[in-house]
């Protein structure tokens, strides 16, 4: 799985004319599942160019609640007729708006409720990484929203994505060795608690100089892409590169 995230980037007919372009570019890509997450406003016009295609469409949050007197929320049941899936506990939202792990494992199961693939970022910030507490934050992480479940997970209905957060963004990539070790610590944890673990995607200024070494790794399973996925020439690189593993 490759997934674009915009961001909040892109007016809505820029937005329309990315998407179109990413469908050019990948629509023919059948050993990669290729997602966009483009920002709430656009997805009913993006779910328009993209019907019918192998181009997923997914939103960038959701709240945990279906209904009710939350001004500003969408809700899992309003995106469930648009979208295949919902990125939930990105670290922009943990960070900058205060989304807590609890949140995250909530947004998580409103969106398994609703038949939507939540895909779950988790990641350390700069002090943790440079702390060496890497994989105690992501362990941490991920057992929040396991224990926000009130049903199980099964490995098709949720994916993880490693992104540390300060390779977000920045220009700095964690190398495929460190991004390995722990993208392989997170099937373990997981599997040790379910039983099978999902997909596990790097994210982290993935680009189409670095994809290729990245997808090679044996337990990374794709990529959630960032600033790449606003350029889709570059973006159909990265999906290549996928396919290619």
């Amino acid at each position: 799985m490759v997934a674009g995230n915009w961001k909040m980037n892109t007016t809505v007919a820029e937005g329309v004319a990315l998407a179109a372009a990413v469908l050019e570019r990948c629509s023919a890509e059948t050993a990669v599942d290729v997602v966009v997450l483009p920002p709430f406003v656009h997805l009913q016009p993006v779910h328009e160019v993209l019907a019918g295609s192998r181009v997923r469409l997914g939103a960038q949050d959701v709240f945990w609640e279906d209904a009710g007197a939350y001004t500003g929320e969408v809700s899992a049941a309003m995106l469930a007729d648009l979208c295949d899936l919902v990125l939930v506990g990105h670290s922009e939202r943990r960070h900058l708006l205060g989304e807590t792990d609890v949140e995250t494992g909530r947004k998580l199961a409103a969106a398994v409720r609703h038949g939507l693939v939540a895909i779950v970022a988790v990641g350390e910030t700069e002090s943790e990484h440079d702390a060496g507490d890497t994989l105690a934050v992501v362990d941490r992480q991920l057992d929040a929203v396991l224990a926000a479940q009130s049903t199980a997970l099964t490995p098709d209905g949720w994916v993880i994505a490693y992104e540390p957060v300060w390779a977000i963004g920045t220009g700095r990539t964690a190398t495929p060795e460190q991004a390995q070790e722990v993208c392989a610590h997170i099937r373990v944890h997981v599997e040790r608690r379910l039983g099978a673990a999902p997909r596990v995607l790097y994210g982290g200024s993935v680009s189409a100089a670095n994809a290729a070494e990245l997808f090679a790794c044996p337990d990374i399973d794709g990529g959630l892409v960032g600033g790449a996925s606003l350029k889709p020439d570059v973006f159909a690189t990265i999906v290549a590169a996928a396919g290619t593993r």
